[in-house]
């Protein structure tokens, strides 16, 4: 596929094998970077994985056992937006065959799914005569949304929608604190971790007593996860008031100390200039401590101190100072913690939470400012991951003129770097998954069909 084929929407999908023959697999493998529409069909048309979206979005409802329902899939709310920022709400789809053609057919710059409603959304104005408020949303997973921009305040190294391996300590920080805690504190284990693309994260937590959540429900999980509380305005965002952490907010510190004082302190480079020491020298309140660290660091300026000792060094001061004896009587002996927890503790966008009927981006969509892969990340080895190593679409393109031609839809994709994600989508979150929706159907009709037996003896 040359660069005017592709761009062109003209380049047939299967290569000429006569060509590579020829010597000229180098030029052919050349996509150039940047997004293109043409670049999409390429991608839907062969690696998208279809058929695990309409798996995993049916949890078991696919028609194979009586106890389903064959309307689940189909009440479902998908969202296309196309070029141009043409934007369609409320497609819906009853087969995996019509949500691929779909897909394929309009080549959607993103795909964003909402929640299942009580109705087929497409035919949500069949009803709206009635008076009555049939079309409501009945389910969607219990989603969270991490965006770095919100770490604005706190990272040097990037700014809006860049990020780097420095900042994005940041988000293996809020993987870390939340997954265990969603696991261990509500229950949850169908969890899957996904990179947005660009600049954050997102989280589905897809078991069905988090997909039936109430939108109060829903506030209620999102606000056990809110510590951050502050605005562009106010200089303490973070007060701990009690005299002993909450369990959980006590084993947050412990992620959230290791990661600050091992990564952040001096990637970041906390301490480094008077601008970025004062800032937290405002999250304590007492003048006299204040005074008297700032006076050292003042007078030390010039001191040959490598700068990533400067920001180890005067937190160490910070601490010793505010955990000594007599600063714990006056109660600022939180202040270390409330610093931490100020720098480091995950920012949720919590109206994504606390809403069933909001959208998310789906998983194995490309970015379109980026052309990156919207990959699922594991939580176990979620500091492994790479925002800039994610495949892009152009890589992808390469990688499939490189493996030639294939037969298997499935060995297309696992010719490329996208294959190892698609895997670990499948065994590690998507099997477990369906595994358990089937059990809990199976269950769930059985009970019915004793339920029955049971009334009928009467």
């Amino acid at each position: 596929m040359t660069k005017e084929e592709i761009e062109n929407g003209t380049a047939d999908m299967e290569i000429d094998q006569r060509e590579l023959m020829n010597g000229e697999r180098s030029e052919l493998n050349a996509v150039p970077d940047g997004f293109n529409a043409n670049y999409l069909k390429v991608y839907y048309g062969k690696l998208f994985p279809h058929a695990d979206i309409f798996k995993w979005m049916s949890y078991g409802n696919d028609g194979k056992h009586p106890g389903c329902d064959e309307s689940y899939f189909g009440r479902r709310e998908f969202s296309f937006t196309l070029d141009n920022d043409i934007y369609l709400r409320f497609q819906s789809f009853n087969t995996a065959s019509q949500l691929e053609n779909s897909i394929k057919e309009k080549c959607p710059f993103k795909i964003d799914i909402g929640p299942v409603y009580s109705i087929d959304p497409a035919k949500r104005h069949a009803y709206a005569q009635s008076g009555n408020n049939v079309f409501t949303p009945v389910e969607k997973e219990l989603v969270f949304d991490i965006d770095m921009t919100d770490y604005d305040d706190v990272r040097y190294c990037c700014s809006g929608a860049d990020v780097c391996l420095k900042c994005w300590t940041l988000m293996t920080i809020a993987i870390k604190v939340i997954d265990p805690a969603l696991r261990d504190d509500f229950g949850f284990n169908h969890i899957l971790w996904v990179y947005s693309g660009r600049r954050g994260v997102h989280c589905w937590v897809c078991d069905p007593k988090a997909r039936r959540l109430t939108n109060e429900q829903r506030s209620s999980i999102a606000e056990y996860f809110r510590v951050y509380k502050g605005n562009e305005n106010s200089q303490k965002k973070v007060s701990l008031t009690s005299s002993a952490l909450h369990p959980f907010l006590l084993r947050s510190y412990k992620v959230l100390e290791e990661f600050f004082e091992g990564n952040l302190l001096s990637n970041q480079s906390l301490f480094s200039t008077e601008e970025r020491y004062e800032k937290i020298l405002e999250m304590i309140p007492d003048e006299s401590i204040t005074s008297e660290l700032r006076g050292k660091w003042q007078d030390n300026k010039k001191s040959s101190i490598s700068k990533e000792n400067v920001n180890v060094d005067r937190w160490k001061q910070v601490k010793k100072i505010l955990k000594s004896g007599k600063q714990k009587a006056q109660g600022l002996g939180k202040c270390v913690e409330e610093i931490v927890f100020s720098f480091s503790y995950p920012r949720l966008d919590m109206e994504v939470s606390k809403h069933m009927n909001h959208l998310l981006k789906a998983p194995f969509c490309i970015h379109p400012k980026t052309g990156r892969v919207c990959l699922p990340i594991d939580p176990n080895r979620c500091e492994e991951f790479d925002p800039t190593a994610v495949p892009t679409l152009s890589k992808l393109l390469e990688e499939i003129n490189t493996g030639g031609l294939g037969t298997d839809d499935d060995a297309e994709w696992d010719r490329t770097s996208l294959g190892k994600s698609i895997r670990f989508f499948r065994s590690s979150f998507l099997q477990p998954l369906l595994k358990s929706c089937k059990e809990d159907i199976e269950n769930s009709y059985n009970a019915k069909l004793q339920h029955s037996k049971t009334s009928l003896t009467w």
